[in-house]
């Protein structure tokens, strides 16, 4: 009677309203008389006004911009997967992206498209919006400097560090006195350019060179420690320079740029000395996510956003004092990592893409027209190079390196990466370099960040450094189980599943627990830190199951073919892996989507042309886990967490005849776990021949699983076919499984 009521309301509340609604429109229309010509009422053409409005709304300013964010995006996150496969950073695919879509490749080839989607009007939203997500982006990078970490390791890492950039400074110099009359442009003169080329010349890039150091698992190094370090002193050193040159370049001489030096200086004070200690007493109070409140937040986002607008007043750019801000923050890197995570993921994924393109909007490679030009860019990438690359390895090696460390120390701090094109932004924007040296340094940044993969391979092959991607000390194992997780939490279920296929009496038998993060989740200087909170949970449930357990960490860009990597090449007996949860499924919408990630996902797409994945095949997997399923070589097991309790009772289901090869991990299961296992025989594939049969193990003839039965179970084993045809037929008791292990041979 209620339910009666309440819509009798609604629907009588609709239509009197709606009613009045349309009796007071019709009243309206008799006051246009006098105020609206008939003629123009009965002439109109609605659907031309349809299309011109249309039409307006797709080349409004906000449309346009949006328009070339989401291709941005796209494109950056293409060439960045293209990168990621040829074990090249992600930053460099970004990089080449931008440049694709400038003029130089997208507007040479499509010129009648290129205006539409960048129309000149257009690129100072793109470059204001591209220059707050630089902002952002050094607030992260003077975030992950660790000043405490510098004061400990600062001998070495000062000689070395400061050696490679005065030595770069004077070679850029020298280059710019090459270079200066031919090149620089007009009425600028040759200290501004001369000395905007040794900052261009010296820098290096301490993000990107951190992430290569955690992907090549060389931080619990010592090496690795004193590259991060010397990259933090070069970044640190490389900023104060250019600050300096920009003071004198807007000056116009080094006089009148002491008193913006003064101003500098005494900004840097502040901030250091008053508005430190302030920020350390909030982050003393608010140490946790929970304690963070919105006011909080803002208190540091305006400190960043007052420090970045005060060095832009002074006029030592705003970068610099966004740098600024992120290295006052809190010591507390709990703390640090709590605004990161704000700041970052729309940061790097959606802001920083349109610096890139920006980049690549003014990088005209067409301006180097002929083979005297090449030859300039050429001699510039040796000197970077030679600069660099060497003055840092002579250094490390009379500091007491051996040859292999110093020559891995010159390969990283050769990197210029991103550091490099935001200064050489600066000098664009500032005039001190035209178009054309412009383009040639660009292609030189690109040039040493790409050349560093290849020369660490270089060094390793040199002196025979063999690459453990498993520990040496499982070499002799009989079996072998690999547990990868990314996520702690998951990583106790896995191993609850991987205790029941280990011996607790054999020692030839092992469970290795493998931990894969993302490096962009990684601070450089807290790794090992990291990397203990991460295995507490697997180590704490081992303790628990009285099993010994090896741990692997690895910082990644690309965790699925890692976890291949380390799987057929620890040629372990079994791998388990979570399932991940896939975006197009549950909906019609994820169905479209499904089908059309195929197309767009560049890993379906080559899956597709090798002959691995049908085009409109069903996603029985997530992206990740497809993948794994593709390139591995060893057996595999994808567990589906039904928030696992226990493992006291396990079922392996047999479908058909190809099923069969799952009665070797019963008898495995036999011999090691104390679980009940129950084999549920739809096929009679069973004989006595297979001596199955145990007093914790049962069969069942039967060709229908009842509910009640699994309900009884923990965990459910099955073969991949058997899963994908369950998928097919749409099965009910699905719904009702306990938690799953679906086993690929």
């Amino acid at each position: 009677m209620k339910n009666f009521k309440n819509s009798f309301f609604y629907i009588s509340v609709l239509v009197i309203f709606s009613g009045l609604i349309y009796s007071i429109l019709l009243k309206g229309k008799t006051l246009e008389a006098g105020k609206v010509s008939s003629e123009i009422i009965v002439k109109h053409k609605y659907f031309d006004e349809f299309v011109n409005s249309i039409l307006h709304n797709i080349f409004h300013p906000l449309a346009i911009l949006l328009a070339q964010i989401v291709t941005i995006i796209f494109v950056a996150r293409f060439f960045g997967w293209i990168c990621r496969k040829i074990g090249q950073p992600t930053v460099i695919g970004e990089m080449l992206a931008g440049i694709a879509l400038g003029p130089s490749l997208f507007g040479a080839y499509f010129p009648d498209i290129f205006p539409i989607l960048f129309p000149q009007e257009s690129i100072v939203n793109l470059k204001f919006l591209s220059q707050i997500g630089l902002i952002f982006f050094m607030f992260v990078v003077g975030m992950e400097l660790d000043l405490k970490v510098l004061r400990t390791k600062v001998k070495e890492a000062f000689i070395i560090s400061h050696t490679s950039i005065i030595v770069s400074y004077a070679l850029g110099l020298g280059l710019a006195t090459i270079l200066y009359k031919e090149f620089a442009p007009k009425d600028v003169h040759f200290m501004s350019f001369g000395l905007f080329m040794g900052v261009a010349m010296s820098i290096a890039a301490f993000p990107v060179l951190a992430r290569i150091v955690q992907e090549r698992g060389l931080q619990k190094t010592k090496i690795g420690a004193l590259v991060i370090t010397c990259a933090a002193i070069d970044d640190i050193t490389a900023w104060c320079l250019l600050a300096a040159v920009i003071a004198i370049v807007k000056a116009g001489s080094v006089a009148s740029s002491l008193y913006i030096i003064a101003m500098a200086i005494g900004y840097i004070a502040l901030m250091l000395l008053l508005v430190r200690p302030f920020l350390k007493h909030i982050g003393n109070l608010y140490s946790s996510a929970e304690k963070i409140t919105k006011p909080v937040v803002a208190i540091f986002f305006v400190t960043l956003l007052i420090s970045s607008y005060l060095t832009e007043i002074i006029g030592i750019h705003a970068l610099v004092g966004a740098f600024v801000a992120g290295v006052i923050m809190p010591d507390n890197m709990k703390f640090r990592n709590i605004f990161i995570e704000k700041v970052e993921d729309v940061s790097l994924v959606v802001l920083l893409p349109l610096f890139f393109v920006v980049t690549g909007l003014n990088t005209k490679i067409g301006l180097l027209n002929n083979e005297y030009l090449w030859k300039t860019t050429g001699i510039i990438v040796l000197i970077a190079v030679g600069a660099k690359f060497l003055s840092s390895t002579l250094t490390a090696k009379f500091v007491g390196q051996n040859w292999r460390d110093s020559l891995t120390l010159g390969a990283l701090m050769n990197t210029r990466g991103l550091m490099e094109l935001i200064v050489l932004n600066i000098g664009l924007e500032l005039g001190v370099l035209s178009p054309k040296i412009f383009a040639m340094m660009v292609i030189m940044a690109l040039s040493t960040t790409f050349m560093t993969g290849p020369a660490l391979n270089i060094i390793d092959f040199i002196f025979k450094k063999r690459k453990n991607v498993v520990p040496s000390n499982i070499d002799s194992i009989d079996y072998k189980v690999l547990v990868s997780f990314e996520n702690p939490e998951d990583g106790k279920h896995l191993l609850k599943v991987a205790n029941n296929f280990i011996s607790s009496d054999e020692e030839k038998q092992s469970i290795t627990a493998m931990y894969i993060s993302s490096t962009n989740e990684v601070n450089p200087y807290k790794i090992e830190e990291y990397e203990k909170e991460s295995f507490k949970p697997v180590l704490k449930e081992a303790n628990k199951l009285k099993r010994k357990v090896e741990t692997l960490f690895k910082a990644s860009r690309d965790i699925d073919s890692d976890i291949v990597e380390v799987g057929n090449k620890g040629e372990f007996d079994l791998v388990l892996i979570n399932i991940g949860s896939s975006i197009f499924e549950g909906t019609l919408l994820g169905k479209v989507l499904g089908i059309t990630s195929k197309i767009i996902n560049p890993e379906n797409l080559l899956n597709t042309f090798t002959g691995k994945e049908k085009l409109f095949e069903i996603n029985y997997f997530d992206d990740k886990t497809q993948a794994i399923i593709n390139k591995t070589e060893v057996p595999l097991g994808i567990f589906v967490d039904k928030s696992l309790m226990k493992t006291e009772n396990i079922s392996v289901i047999l479908f058909n005849k190809e099923d069969q090869f799952l009665l070797d991990y019963v008898k495995i299961l036999k011999k090691n776990s104390t679980a009940q296992i129950s084999i549920f025989d739809t096929y009679d594939i069973v004989n006595e021949e297979d001596k199955i049969t145990h007093e914790n193990v049962k069969v069942i003839h039967s060709s229908k699983l009842e509910k009640d039965f699994l309900k009884e179970q923990d965990v459910l084993i099955m073969s991949i076919d058997s899963w994908k045809k369950l998928i097919d037929t749409r099965s009910v008791w699905l719904n009702n499984t306990p938690s799953l292990l679906i086993i690929k041979p």
